[in-house]
């Protein structure tokens, strides 16, 4: 059995009354504190995480920035990653995901709720629209999570190039950046069954905007793509 399918059966009697709050939320998101929605959203993950046999593994939460405005840069092996990040941490973000995903129940309605953006990579226009927006947001206090890759590896732990507009919101907005490293969070979709499976989280410490302020789009998309290689490396290579 699938491990999500899993997880609903568990939740059976639970999931309408989640799903059906969730809808409401994001039908009307403006009338609800960012918190709270964001309080029920994470309900709904860890019930996910825990019930789908998965043993979410978290490092790195006491180097997190204490205020919002930031920006979450990390590695992509899947849709599991946005769902452990949604579980791991406390505190409302946004996201930008590729447009593909913006109807797909569930996650539709969760990028209402937190006010997420739907990027369309064949249209530079689009995104540069998202990259504004995204940058006059964190500059703003919004907190946002980006995955550079621009899709996910399918390689495992191995990780893609990084796209460089993806930093442009970071040097435009002179953000904090918090990489993060994502250890075997393929398995958790790729792998048959729904026996229990492991999967690490990693929050690398914070870069600031006085280390990376002279670099270029490329240069920082290489430093930060080097430390959660090489975090990444530390951890499969022990």
């Amino acid at each position: 059995m699938n491990r999500i399918a899993l997880a609903i059966l568990k939740n059976f009697y639970r999931f309408p009354w989640a799903y059906g709050k969730l809808c409401r939320y994001a039908k009307n998101t403006d009338r609800y504190p960012e918190q709270e929605k964001y309080d029920h959203i994470q309900y709904m993950m860890k019930k996910l995480v825990k019930d789908g046999n998965i043993d979410l593994q978290v490092y790195g939460k006491e180097s997190l920035p204490d205020e919002d405005g930031f920006m979450f840069y990390g590695n992509h092996q899947g849709l599991f990653d946005i769902v452990a990040l949604v579980a791991a941490y406390d505190r409302p973000f946004a996201g930008v995901f590729k447009k593909e995903l913006k109807n797909i129940p569930l996650l539709k309605q969760i990028v209402a709720c937190t006010g997420s953006h739907a990027m369309d990579r064949e249209d530079v226009r689009q995104s540069m629209k998202v990259i504004m927006k995204v940058t006059e947001e964190v500059k703003g206090g919004k907190t946002i999570a980006i995955f550079p890759e621009g899709t996910r590896s399918r390689n495992g732990n191995e990780m893609l190039e990084f796209h460089s507009g993806s930093f442009k919101c970071a040097l435009k907005s002179k953000c904090k950046i918090v990489p993060l490293a994502y250890v075997d969070s393929y398995k958790v979709l790729d792998q048959k069954g729904s026996k229990p499976v492991s999967v690490q989280l990693h929050f690398l410490p914070v870069i600031e905007y006085d280390e990376y302020k002279d670099m270029n789009t490329k240069e920082l998309a290489n430093l930060v793509h080097k430390r959660i290689e090489d975090k990444i490396k530390e951890v499969t290579q022990q």
